[in-house]
């Protein structure tokens, strides 16, 4: 091969890197870091003003119920617009089916984390907020990051970073049937209970709320992982 063909082979071959480069958009992905960058902070803000809510067994919407709770509705305003922009971010993706439903997934996780934030844990649909954000969420990290793992010209964010989010749901669920089952056997019923409790009974622990919190992690990590890669795809298309 003659050494102008080479070249000329080569520069075919950005050429048609760069086209599937093309529409990364790293400004939306800085926005998306900042907002959950601020929602992580108001979230560990809140563990030291609000000490009168274990992290151990209570649950992190029932800060709604301390003296805190607009820090408790920036947590969930930063977590929606974090998937929002990020999912404008990931539009380049939209070209396969991975992607496409996975979108679909991220904008009903925004909109989740955005109810959880209008209607705090003493509403009627703070329920079905969490009911449309939490699964949502899970769903949207796998499928979104298979995508990008069939994305040529980005590296997309590790497979364990989008497990995350549904193994901390599995261990939420854990955590509750071992919760309840301890109060049960200390003769707690709390199918009779119309307020939430206020101490654990002597003998019974729990884990569930920093399952409750592990999924906020896994919910920033992802979306930090997966914004840097979306930066650093950007920055090889401009050659910056």
């Amino acid at each position: 091969m003659k050494p102008f063909e080479k070249d000329e082979e080569e520069n075919m071959m950005s050429i048609t890197n760069q086209a599937g480069l093309a529409g990364w958009n790293s400004t939306f992905a800085y926005i998306a870091i900042a907002a959950m960058a601020v929602s992580s902070l108001a979230l560990l803000t809140l563990h030291f003003m609000s000490p009168e809510f274990s992290p151990s067994w209570r649950m992190v919407s029932e800060y709604a119920n301390g003296q805190w709770r607009w820090l408790l509705t920036l947590v969930f305003f930063g977590c929606a617009i974090g998937s929002f922009v990020l999912a404008a971010a990931l539009w380049p993706v939209s070209t396969n089916i991975w992607g496409k439903i996975g979108l679909v997934f991220l904008v009903l996780g925004g909109i989740g984390q955005l109810m959880g934030g209008l209607f705090d844990i003493n509403h009627k649909l703070h329920g079905p907020a969490a009911m449309i954000g939490i699964p949502s969420i899970c769903i949207a990290a796998v499928l979104l990051t298979i995508a990008l793992r069939r994305t040529p010209g980005i590296v997309a964010p590790p497979i364990w970073s989008a497990q995350l989010p549904w193994i901390s749901v599995a261990l939420i669920a854990i955590g509750f049937m071992l919760f309840f089952s301890a109060l049960k056997a200390a003769g707690v019923d709390m199918a009779g209970r119309t307020e939430p409790l206020k101490e654990l009974p002597d003998g019974v622990s729990s884990f569930v709320g920093w399952a409750n919190r592990l999924f906020f992690v896994a919910n920033y990590l992802w979306v930090v992982m997966t914004s840097l890669a979306i930066i650093r795809a950007s920055s090889y298309e401009t050659g910056v």
